[in-house]
């Protein structure tokens, strides 16, 4: 691998460090990263997979869908707690650098990635190599090695190989204002190594060209801004090869290590995109979203962008995980479409407890992958999964017809190449929009799935000027490309309805009523998101609501008085919306 320049990184630490520019930097900042992962940049961390698992979502899944690569969790040999209820954080407690974990050895490992390389698709490690194991911890790793907090004799490390810090009693880090303490302190008492030492050096470059050697296309370098820039460029410049390489830094306060300091070596993680992509998505505010470039610490050629991944989601940081459904789905979608920075979507085991590790035998062993049954595989769904064609399609176009409501609902093309709308409010959203696509029938492939030149779901007609009319359903997507072209199901009918609502009913003073159901629109039971329904033509209360076209409908009433509510009794009420023009009814009702 060739970084932009050892000189080049030092240079840039020493500004964030002293406030004085250094000639060289703004020389290197506008370079390009280098390496990529490629037009096909789509990354899904498979997190805890075991390498057997991997290596057939590549084949079966992952290839024929276009990702460009899988994140998988750290390869070498790690601690072993059983007394923990083995963790997922033992995985990043190294002992040795052998490939022997509870995921698969390394005979499982290479064939891995061969398999994947077979399909398509890239393997980037999460790399470990800040520290080895906790103080906590000691006896016997994964793969058999004897280890202590300050001794690993399977690589040789012996206690000149960390730093000791010497400030906090315990060699923790106290204070992250204080660079110095940061990147020589131990990060949770875990061993940190001598990044400075070139014997350390050496010993980082020989694990990581040993992955090169087995055919790893490149690495993410976990706690990155806990080791300074130039020794990490010390370390990643000898590795053979063009790796891509992605630094996790976390932004923090003032006097931290910033995630401008590392872009000379690669990527960087922006974590500004999950805060603020995901708050658009979950609080329904979307229109701001074509500036999202300007709300980010880095640019668009720097930046790895994420909704979640595996530490915020457990640490409380994550706007928005697989736990928040739609909105989450939703948000990655988005991601995916639009274009800034490489793209990395999380697949994740569910969980309750935040230390809990992947489904496992009783020792621990990593079991096989089984969708569903502990794994939440968020990539497979369709919101994700069949956006990676859609994004491919667009590579190197960009936003185009951008179009919103000011508030929840957004629309954009990429180029003349892709199309999406994306709507997070209560209620339909029906409109010609306008794109830049050419004439033609598209699949939605938000809607069903594109297969040899047909669409199982929904397709649109775009006409000469590029426009097309379509209803996007309340928290619900849209998306159009050129590589979805085909005939599929055309809309027909009453894509929405208007229903009057009118329910005769007496209420006493201070009463109101609302109606409320099983769609959206109508507030999902919820009665804090109710219809209100109005009594001018008293006792008939009445209120018109837009809901989708053709659908079965269940419903009831409500009388609210401050916060105490009243339903009507049992059963819920059930009408279908009309099919056909025309496209409205009146459903009245007498209060039971």
């Amino acid at each position: 691998m060739r970084t932009r320049k050892l000189l080049a990184a030092a240079a840039t630490a020493l500004v964030a460090a002293t406030g004085f520019a250094v000639g060289v930097v703004n020389a290197t900042a506008s370079e390009a990263s280098p390496a990529s992962p490629g037009a096909k940049d789509v990354i899904v961390h498979l997190f805890e997979w075991p390498w057997s698992s991997v290596a057939n979502e590549c084949t079966s899944v992952l290839g024929p869908k276009g990702f460009g690569g899988v994140q998988v969790s750290p390869p070498q040999e790690h601690v072993v707690l059983p007394g923990q209820g083995y963790p997922w954080w033992q995985d990043y407690q190294p002992v040795s650098y052998q490939l022997s974990t509870r995921r698969g050895d390394r005979n499982a490992f290479a064939s891995m990635v061969s398999t994947c390389h077979a399909a398509g698709v890239k393997i980037y490690v999460d790399a470990v190599v800040n520290h080895m194991a906790g103080g906590a911890s000691s006896g016997t790793g994964s793969g058999g090695s004897a280890y202590s907090h300050y001794a690993y004799p399977a690589v040789a490390y012996g206690t000149d190989d960390f730093h000791h810090c010497g400030r906090n009693g315990n060699d923790d880090i106290a204070n992250y204002g204080d660079r110095w303490e940061v990147q020589n302190c131990e990060l949770v008492d875990l061993s940190d190594l001598k990044t400075e030492s070139s014997y350390v050096r050496g010993k980082l470059t020989a694990y990581l060209n040993d992955l090169v050697g087995l055919g790893v296309d490149g690495f993410r370098v976990d706690a990155a801004k806990h080791m300074p820039a130039a020794d990490m460029a010390a370390f990643l410049d000898p590795v053979n090869g063009d790796p891509y390489v992605f630094s996790e830094v976390i932004e923090g306060g003032s006097g931290e290590p910033t995630p401008e300091e590392y872009t000379g070596i690669g990527d960087v993680t922006e974590f500004r995109y999950g805060d603020v992509v995901g708050t658009a998505f979950k609080d329904g505010s979307l229109s701001n979203l074509n500036n999202l470039a300007g709300s980010m610490r880095l640019g668009s050629g720097d930046a790895v962008a994420f909704i979640d991944n595996h530490d915020t989601q457990r640490n409380g940081r994550a706007k928005l995980t697989y736990k928040d459904g739609t909105s989450y789905a939703l948000s990655e979608a988005f991601m995916i479409a639009y274009p800034y920075g490489v793209p990395q979507v999380m697949s994740s085991f569910t969980f309750s407890n935040n230390d809990a590790g992947p489904p496992a035998a009783s020792n621990g062993t990593t079991s096989a992958v089984s969708c569903g049954n502990g794994w939440q595989c968020e990539h497979r769904a369709r919101t994700t999964a069949n956006m990676v064609a859609l994004r491919n399609a667009a590579s190197g176009t960009a936003v185009s017809n951008w179009w919103s409501n000011g508030s929840n609902q957004i629309a954009f093309g990429r180029g003349s190449a892709a199309y999406v709308a994306f709507n997070r409010s209560g209620s339909a959203l029906n409109r010609t929009f306008q794109t830049s696509l050419p004439a033609g029938t598209y699949c939605d492939v938000m809607a069903g799935d594109f297969t040899n030149g047909s669409c199982t779901g929904t397709a649109y007609t775009v006409n000469s000027s590029g426009q097309f009319t379509a209803t996007v359903a309340a928290n619900a997507a849209l998306a159009l490309h050129i590589n979805a072209r085909g005939t599929g199901t055309t809309p027909t009918g009453c894509t929405t309805a208007a229903i009057a609502f009118e329910s005769n009913t007496t209420t006493t003073f201070g009463q109101n009523v609302f109606v409320t159901g099983n769609t959206a629109a109508l507030g999902n039971w919820d009665p804090a998101s109710a219809v209100a329904l109005s009594s001018a033509a008293y006792p008939v209360w009445k209120a018109t609501v837009t809901l989708p076209g053709n659908t079965a409908v269940q419903y009831k009433y409500i009388k609210k008085e401050g916060s105490t509510v009243v339903w009507e009794s049992d059963p819920n009420r059930t009408r279908t919306t009309p099919s056909a023009t025309p496209c409205s009814a009146t459903w009245a009702d007498t209060w039971r």
